[in-house]
């Protein structure tokens, strides 16, 4: 499918279905599917579209020397949390997911050393440090 730039704006900006609607006449099905295409979540009843996780994330941090980003949002059980929707996904799987386009395999830590840092780029999931264990016996010797 094919993406209007204008409605895309739009729906960033956090206009609701009906104000895209009505501004470029298009049917409810074609804003809806810009939406899904963009992965941005339902918007809340009464026509409330959420902003993009990418910011609801980065509003919730703080940098730190090093490019290491400090979590200043929810934790739960020690672990940094993202509340969305009633919804409590961990932030290290949602600025992994940010960084590599993908869900995480297993669980998604910083890789940095930096207690609790949640910088997309710091984030590994299993088949990352096992590929660096690989690589580390490989130059320094030891098991594999």
């Amino acid at each position: 499918m094919k993406l209007r730039a204008d409605i895309v704006e739009m729906l960033r900006n956090g206009h609701t279905h009906a104000e895209i609607m009505r501004t470029f006449r298009v049917a409810h099905k074609t804003v809806k599917a810009h939406r899904i295409a963009l992965h941005m979540p339902e918007p809340k009843r009464g026509g409330h579209v959420l902003r993009p996780i990418k910011d609801e994330f980065y509003a919730r941090t703080e940098p730190v020397d090093g490019g290491h980003l400090r979590w200043t949002g929810h934790h739960a059980n020690g672990v940094p949390r993202l509340g969305r929707q009633g919804k409590h996904p961990s932030a290290y799987r949602v600025g992994f997911r940010l960084h590599h386009g993908r869900e995480p395999v297993g669980h998604a830590k910083p890789g940095c050393g930096y207690p609790q840092c949640v910088a997309p780029a710091h984030l590994e999931d299993r088949p990352m440090r096992a590929q660096l264990r690989s690589q580390m016996a490989g130059i320094f010797g030891g098991a594999r």
